[in-house]
C-alpha cells in the first residue's frame, strides 16, 4: 500500500516536472540510470549535497545510511541548507550539537522504500527514523513533505530512494 501511494507520487512529480525544468539539483540526477551506489555515494556524486553529506559524517550517519535499508530519504539541496544561515550550520556541525545534528538528519529518513507514484493523490504521515512524523501531501500540483516542495523525486540507490526537497525539514 505503502509503495502504491510512493508511485502516485512520482507520478504527480512527473507532472509537475515543467516547474522543476531549471532547478540545478534535480538536473544531476538521470532517473533511467542504473543505481548509484549507496544513498550516501549517490548524493556525494550528485555533488549538490555537500552539506548534507559533511552533516552526515558529523552526525556519525554514514554507516547507517550506508547499511542494508531499505531508506527513504527526504535530501535538502545545499541550497535548502544555505536557507538555514551560516551560523546555524556551523552550530550543527559543533560536536556539542551533535544530538540535535542526529535528531535533524534522522527526521529527513524513513524506514523502507516509497517512490513517489505511491503517494499521489494522498496526504499522510510517516514515522521517520527520529520517531517523529513527517507530513506527506501529494494532492495538490507539487509533492510536500512537511512544507517542504519535492523538486526531484525517485533517485535510486542500492539501498532505497532519494527523494530531493528545497528545504530543510525539522522535528517538532
Amino acid at each position: 500500500m505503502m509503495r502504491n501511494f510512493l508511485l502516485s507520487v512520482a507520478a504527480t512529480a512527473v507532472l509537475a516536472a515543467p516547474a522543476f525544468a531549471g532547478d540545478q539539483a534535480a538536473a544531476k540526477f538521470d532517473h533511467h540510470a542504473e543505481m548509484q551506489g549507496d544513498i550516501v555515494e549517490t548524493a556525494i556524486n550528485a555533488g549538490s549535497f555537500t552539506t548534507l553529506v559533511a552533516a552526515v559524517q558529523a552526525a556519525g550517519l554514514v554507516e547507517t545510511l550506508q547499511g542494508e535499508g531499505p531508506f527513504t530519504v527526504f535530501a535538502p539541496t545545499d541550497e535548502a541548507f544555505a536557507a538555514l544561515g551560516e551560523d546555524t550550520i556551523n552550530s550543527l556541525l559543533l560536536p556539542e550539537n551533535r544530538d540535535q545534528l542526529v535528531s535533524i538528519l534522522t527526521y529527513h529518513v524513513v524506514p523502507g522504500e516509497y517512490f513517489a507514484g505511491d503517494l499521489a493523490g494522498q496526504s499522510l504521515s510517516v514515522a521517520s527514523v527520529q520517531g517523529d512524523t513527517i507530513d506527506i501531501d501529494a494532492t495538490g500540483s507539487s509533492v510536500m513533505i512537511d512544507g517542504a516542495t519535492v523538486i526531484s523525486a525517485d533517485v535510486d540507490a542500492s539501498n532505497g530512494v532519494i527523494h530531493v526537497i528545497n528545504q530543510v525539514i525539522m522535528p517538532d
